[in-house]
């Protein structure tokens, strides 16, 4: 299974971007029953979780991403986007996605970076 994370780039505060994750690999129905997160380390910060998608498609969300970030996921194409909205420079940081399969493996993708200019 591999995760290759794309979608980051430069962008103002305020301003959007969408983080898509694709999961190659993997059978259909291993997709459809995997849990995917997205992460983000910030330079000299932990990583930390941002958004989760589970395989029942329930969501969870960090504090500081609530209502400005939605994470969804789209079975016919094995992927996972990230929406975020109003961004801001403290969003700025490397961001990860994580996928997990029912038998407890776990694949991490290789990153992409995000910079919120003030």
């Amino acid at each position: 299974v591999q995760l290759q994370a794309s979608g980051g780039g430069l962008v103002q505060a305020g301003g959007s971007l969408r983080l898509s994750c694709v999961v190659s690999g993997s059978i259909l129905s291993v997709f459809w029953n995997m849990d995917i997160d997205w992460h983000r380390q910030a330079p000299g910060k932990q990583r930390e979780l941002v958004a989760a998608i589970n395989s029942g498609r329930r969501t969870m969300y960090a504090d500081s991403v609530k209502d400005r970030f939605i994470i969804s996921k789209d079975n016919t194409r094995k992927t996972v986007y990230l929406q975020m909205n109003n961004l801001e420079p403290e969003d700025t940081a490397v961001y990860y996605c994580n996928a997990r399969t029912s038998s407890g493996e776990s694949f991490w993708g290789q990153g992409t970076q995000v910079t919120v200019s003030s």
